[in-house]
């Protein structure tokens, strides 16, 4: 069930490609969300709050939000295809079954729909980092390493959106993932520093996967390279591997009877 033969992968990833310049207004229209929070809460609101402290140096709001508006814009884009999507194809229009009818394996099929929602999640990284340089929001040159790093993000997000989807038994269980997604974007250090919450519970928003993905996005954003950044990396890398190996063994129970 594991990948074994990159091109069969890929040919799972090319089918996607042919499929979605069809639809490309699928994939822009996902980019404005994360641009309208950046118009509204860091201008409109970063207007009233003006600076506030990052490591010890004061900088604009709109400068320390949209770093962390990156990281949501690449989980957003990597999970809702790997989520939506994936449910769509696994569930009502049968392509999988027709993919696997083919020398494609599991783990192949599981490999490709992830390098596709990992691409997705890149393209909305590299979209609004093109707006923060527009904005003069970025301080470092060392920015231009985000679309590399959004894709352990993309990585993490899309393995775990991928095998929970396998859970899945209708659209009404897609209620469940908002009900995830939403206090992951709005607690996750995305609009204030992790730093604020008290005792234990800042321990638990440490944990968030978005909070480690904003912590390395902003980390370059800033010219702040750090040692956590390689914890983060770490962090996202191991999420995407338990949710891609939980994927590949519930497709393979789900698909292969």
């Amino acid at each position: 069930m594991i990948a074994s033969i990159a091109p069969r992968a890929l040919s799972v990833f090319e089918r996607n490609v042919f499929v979605y310049r069809r639809q490309w207004l699928m994939i822009v229209t996902g980019f404005f969300e994360p641009l309208f929070f950046l118009l509204g809460i860091g201008f409109g609101v970063g207007g009233v709050i003006g600076t506030l402290s990052y490591n010890g140096v004061e900088v604009p709001y709109a400068a320390f939000v949209a770093p962390a508006l990156l990281a949501s814009a690449a989980m957003n884009g990597a999970i809702f295809d790997s989520t939506f999507n994936v449910f769509f194809k696994l569930k009502y229009a049968r392509v999988y079954d027709a993919i696997l009818a083919t020398p494609v394996s599991v783990g192949d099929l599981a490999v490709g729909e992830l390098l596709w929602s990992n691409l997705r999640g890149v393209i909305y990284a590299v979209a609004f980092l093109i707006v923060m340089f527009a904005f003069g929001l970025v301080t470092s040159p060392l920015a231009l390493l985000a679309p590399f790093a959004v894709v352990f993000i993309g990585f993490a997000f899309g393995a775990a959106g991928f095998a929970l989807t396998t859970h899945l038994r209708s659209w009404k269980d897609f209620d469940f993932i908002f009900i995830i997604l939403t206090p992951l974007f709005l607690f996750s250090a995305t609009f204030y520093p992790v730093e604020i919450y008290p005792g234990a519970l800042r321990y638990v928003v440490e944990l968030s996967p978005l909070t480690r993905g904003t912590h390395l996005i902003r980390s370059l954003c800033f010219g702040d390279l750090n040692l956590m950044m390689l914890a983060d990396i770490g962090f996202l890398a191991l999420i995407g591997f338990l949710g891609y190996r939980h994927a590949v063994s519930r497709l393979g129970k789900l698909l292969l009877k």
